[in-house]
């Protein structure tokens, strides 16, 4: 029977684990499995660069954690070794690195997760994956936002150039002059002699 002392201490885990589940914004449970070690430092890396916790937890310790922020629904999904990815920040990011992994390592499967204080399953954690990158949705925004005002300006600079070229000036058309034909039989018809004096 473990002693006093290391009771304590999985308590004072569990409930670490339990605050931080609470206050994250995203988690998600992988079946921690057929990963090597050069995969797996990589891995990690990639999540610690996003911010994001993870760590290989027992099965019990998960599950009583998630008994006390509600996630209840996860203890389906704890069975042989898992690991749990947190996030407080970004909630797409776990699911977007572990996927990775997931999809070139067949052993290494995502079991499920939560966003927003609601237990999800592998399905929507996948969902969750291809959503793309803040910054590209930020910059997709902006340019649907800007598009039609890019629309506006170009159709108002037409109307601005159209009428000012309405508004310049005619220039004068030159004198009108008689056709080649008629100026040629002008100069070659003989003048009128003027009749004789009697």
């Amino acid at each position: 029977m473990p002693s006093a002392k290391i009771l304590e201490q999985k308590k004072a885990f569990v409930e670490e684990l339990a605050d931080k589940l609470g206050r994250a914004a995203s988690g998600v449970l992988v079946k921690y499995q057929g990963i090597t070690v050069d995969e797996d430092t990589k891995l990690r890396a990639e999540l610690r660069a996003a911010g994001v916790e993870y760590s290989v937890i027992k099965n019990r310790l998960i599950g009583l954690a998630c008994d006390k922020v509600g996630f209840g629904d996860m203890r389906q999904h704890l069975e042989g070794m898992n690991a749990v990815a947190i996030s407080y920040e970004d909630p797409i990011a776990p699911a977007k690195i572990l996927k990775k992994y997931a999809d070139k390592i067949e052993t290494f499967e995502i079991r499920a997760g939560f966003i927003d204080g609601a237990v999800v399953d592998a399905a929507v954690v996948g969902d969750l994956a291809d959503i793309p990158p803040k910054e590209v949705l930020i910059a997709r925004l902006m340019g649907s936002m800007q598009s039609p005002l890019y629309g506006l300006a170009c159709g108002l600079q037409a109307i601005i150039d159209k009428s000012g070229e309405e508004a310049a000036p005619a220039e004068e058309a030159p004198a009108e002059e008689k056709p080649a034909a008629e100026a040629t039989e002008a100069e070659a018809a003989p003048a009128e002699e003027a009749p004789a004096a009697e």
